[in-house]
């Protein structure tokens, strides 16, 4: 799962975005994730561009962004929708009405099922599983006219230098068919194979990566219809090496005659997201202030604490950076409800408002209701509009609804 681990390293280019908002902080009601289409756009022309030098096929990772409202804009430019469960499937389906692509690391039988009604491909983590339920697949095709492809995850055994916790390819990693376990007898059952071992990482990083696939499996590309080369390409990030990667793909495509999907998910909305939030109170520590916001860590942005990683504030800066220096946290009862030290050209009051960048990947699609706290309403600012429309509010009813 690509998740986000070197924010830190990025602070600065956010500071550009300052200059791109199309919305007033002051007039969003807090705490608000506001979705900026037009900041979108400009991450999916990218991919676009990648699409059209390259002829690969680009899908949406919803694990971490999946905000339907926008789905029209972003289909208009992708082909499809990677899953990871059936609900995330059914939601391409319904809502994307494009290709949708789903891998779990297992399935139940009930599982199957739905995903039969829903996904146009099944990925699926082990030799066994598939061989269990492909008949109930064969049966959906029958019955359907529907032709469900199969494919197979592999595991590289190659790591790009990502936190263990997010490396697929780590030793003991439950994800992916190593080579040693490949059932080449059953090669003819399958149209793709996938793998996932990039973080937030270059197009050097998959440079190496397929040189490590072709080692390990290069007598079976070639008879396959397709190969996914996973997320984690941080392709819209200031700096990536785009003329690489375009190549990359370029050259793969040629020596070995198959299709090739990408399925980013942060490269999709990265940086395209915000969450606002107020300030309740200022608390004296023994140390610095402690800014008490009214928004909660571990609820609403729990990547903070699971990457984790220190999120950048709209025209603060690092600890002593600037002349006022204090503490962010949340209104939970968690002693770790922390978002990270900050500094202010001024010192921060009672009501002032906050800005988290990059909050559109990896939040909304984790929020949660931890102490009965309100979960963000959600907002967005329409493609070529500078106006706030909100589209979706939160309320008791949807707290109480996830209880028994």
């Amino acid at each position: 799962m690509t998740q986000s681990v070197n924010h830190e390293a990025i602070d600065s280019p956010y500071e550009k975005i300052i200059e791109m908002l199309n919305f007033n902080p002051e007039k969003v009601v807090s705490p608000c994730f506001v979705v900026d289409e037009n900041l979108l756009a400009q991450n999916l022309e990218t991919l676009s561009h990648v699409r059209s030098q390259t002829n690969c096929k680009i899908l949406l990772a919803l694990k971490c962004f999946a905000m339907f409202r926008v789905f029209p804009l972003v289909r208009s430019y992708l082909d499809g929708i990677c899953a990871s469960s059936p609900h995330e499937a059914r939601l391409g389906r319904e809502n994307f009405n494009k290709e949708v692509h789903t891998f779990a690391a297992a399935y139940s039988e009930s599982d199957i099922v739905d995903l039969c009604n829903t996904s146009d491909h099944l990925i699926f983590n082990s030799f066994d599983q598939m061989e269990r339920f492909k008949p109930i697949i064969d049966k959906s095709n029958s019955a359907s006219g529907r032709m469900i492809e199969i494919g197979i995850r592999i595991n590289p055994e190659h790591s790009e230098g990502a936190l263990p916790i997010y490396d697929p390819c780590a030793p003991g990693s439950r994800l992916g068919v190593r080579r040693i376990n490949f059932r080449e007898d059953l090669v003819h059952d399958i149209s793709g194979l996938h793998w996932h071992n990039l973080c937030e990482q270059d197009a050097d990083c998959l440079e190496r990566t397929i040189k490590a696939v072709e080692k390990g499996f290069g007598d079976l590309i070639g008879k396959m219809k397709y190969v996914n080369f996973g997320g984690g390409h941080h392709i819209t990030r200031p700096g990536y090496n785009m003329k690489l990667l375009i190549t990359t793909i370029q050259k793969f495509r040629q020596k070995w005659g198959v299709e090739v999907y990408l399925e980013p998910g942060e490269a999709v909305a990265l940086n395209a997201g915000f969450l606002v939030v107020t300030i309740l109170d200022i608390i004296k520590g023994s140390d610095m202030d402690i800014a008490i916001m009214d928004a909660c860590v571990p609820a609403h942005m729990p990547d903070v604490m699971e990457a984790p990683y220190r999120p950048y504030i709209m025209g603060s800066g690092k600890q002593g950076e600037k002349r006022y220096t204090c503490r962010i946290g949340g209104l939970s009862c968690l002693a770790g409800d922390i978002a990270g030290v900050y500094s202010f050209d001024e010192p921060l009051k009672v009501g002032d408002r906050l800005v988290f960048t990059d909050m559109a990947i990896y939040s909304m699609v984790k929020t949660n209701t931890f102490n009965g706290v309100k979960l963000p309403d959600i907002a967005l600012v329409p493609h070529g509009k500078k106006c706030v429309e909100m589209v979706r509010q939160f309320s008791y009813d949807d707290f109480k609804s996830r209880l028994s």
